[in-house]
């Protein structure tokens, strides 16, 4: 009995757990997942600093001619004590003295006339009249303080992480392991790509296409080859795949003379959870388990096979990866014309999003590969629609970025 998108989702979620640990360093983790909170150990910035090159002076100087006889440079470890009628000039980034109030930045200031007269390590300056309490002084901790949370268990670790756990002197975190992926495809009638093709044959372009998208996904990825149609080909590939966290397969789970991929998957003792969705294209669609090894078989079609990778296979991979964003999420747009369809099934349709409406492409079958290079996105359309309209409101499911959320979104258009 085929199970509905939700179902299949849900067996998805229920049947998936996040990968063991290990500690990596922080220049290594890239597109892991954090496994531990992070929490700031250092206020930043740790000391009240100078946001300008210029003078540290007081409030009450203001318009008044007042003294310079040094300069504090960023990294000096100064202890100077600011009285009224001097300043101090200051670089951008040294810490503020004692008693400071305010910077006036370089240009903002007079040189004095009587400077001639003063001897080179000092000079006499004027201030402007205007001096403003705590002006382009940063504060101790205004961007980070102490003791607050940073990142959470679960977050996906991109540049401008890395760029937080430097600022704290973090140089190891522990992070889940990636999922580890085996891909294989099954037919008689494949090749791969550095191979010769005859005209009765094809090239294998679904085990390339799921190779680099779990690899796009944040996966270390193993491609097992092309079985034959028969049992004991296909249980060697199974065999060779059984170290993997998820098999990912294309082809052999219809119902046709030569579809053997299920009935090997059971001879190793596979749970199935479902082998059927209701859905357009990508019906015979498979998720189980064999131990402690995902399986998922998808329909040997092109597209078909890419559309379902996209919906669940992305599914299974997030789950694994312990990422908290783990659910697919969509965003909502319009039509940019009115697009027809046959009801009673829920349909996934590929298409273009141009930030502002959403543009079907026009034709396209399960066997096709053209449909999803050209697109961005796609559409799950209700069973029950027949039209929809140029500006109706539609769920894109984006192809090119992740998009994803904490709880479960609805993804049906309707």
């Amino acid at each position: 009995m085929a199970v509905t998108i939700e179902q299949a989702l849900q067996y998805i979620y229920e049947n998936t757990s996040a990968k063991s640990l290990k500690i990596l360093p922080i220049e290594q983790i890239l597109g892991y997942v954090l496994a531990e909170e992070i929490v700031a150990r250092h206020n930043l910035p740790p000391y009240d600093n100078s946001a300008m090159d210029g003078y540290a002076v007081k409030i009450e100087d203001s318009a008044q001619e007042v003294k310079v006889k040094h300069t504090i440079f960023a990294g000096d470890n100064s202890s100077e004590d600011l009285k009224s009628g001097f300043g101090i000039k200051i670089m951008t980034g040294a810490r503020i003295p004692s008693a400071c109030e305010c910077i006036v930045p370089i240009e903002d200031v007079i040189l004095s006339s009587s400077n001639e007269s003063i001897k080179n390590s000092e000079v006499n300056i004027t201030l402007p009249a205007d001096l403003q309490k705590g002006r382009h002084i940063r504060l101790c901790g205004e961007d980070i303080k102490r003791g607050t949370t940073l990142l959470t268990k679960g977050q996906r670790v991109h540049a401008h992480h890395i760029t937080l756990l430097a600022s704290q002197g973090i140089s190891h975190v522990k992070v889940y392991k990636k999922p580890k992926v085996a891909i294989f495809a099954s037919g008689n009638e494949l090749k791969m790509h550095f191979e010769n093709v005859e005209s009765y044959q094809l090239y294998n372009t679904n085990s390339p296409t799921f190779f680099a998208r779990a690899q796009e996904l944040g996966c270390e990825v193993d491609f097992i080859g092309t079985a034959h149609d028969s049992l004991e080909d296909i249980h060697l590939h199974i065999k060779s795949a059984l170290d993997s966290d998820l098999i990912i397969t294309s082809g052999g789970v219809s119902v046709g003379d030569a579809d053997f991929t299920k009935e090997a998957f059971r001879a190793f003792g596979c749970e199935l959870f479902f082998e059927k969705v209701e859905i357009k294209p990508g019906k015979p669609t498979t998720f189980g388990r064999i131990k402690d090894t995902l399986v998922l078989n998808l329909p040997g079609n092109p597209l078909a096979a890419a559309l379902n990778f996209e919906l669940f296979g992305q599914s299974i991979i997030l789950a694994l990866s312990g990422d908290e964003n783990k659910y697919i999420n969509t965003i909502e747009t319009r039509m940019a014309n009115d697009y027809r369809l046959k009801a009673g099934r829920r349909t996934l349709i590929p298409g273009y999003f141009d930030g502002s409406s959403f543009t079907p492409y026009e034709k396209f079958s399960p066997g096709m590969i053209s449909p999803l290079a050209v697109s961005n996105s796609y559409i799950i359309i209700d069973e029950n629609c027949e039209l929809l309209k140029k500006d109706s409101k539609v769920e894109i499911i984006s192809t090119r970025f992740s998009l994803n959320s904490k709880k479960p979104n609805n993804l049906i258009s309707s």
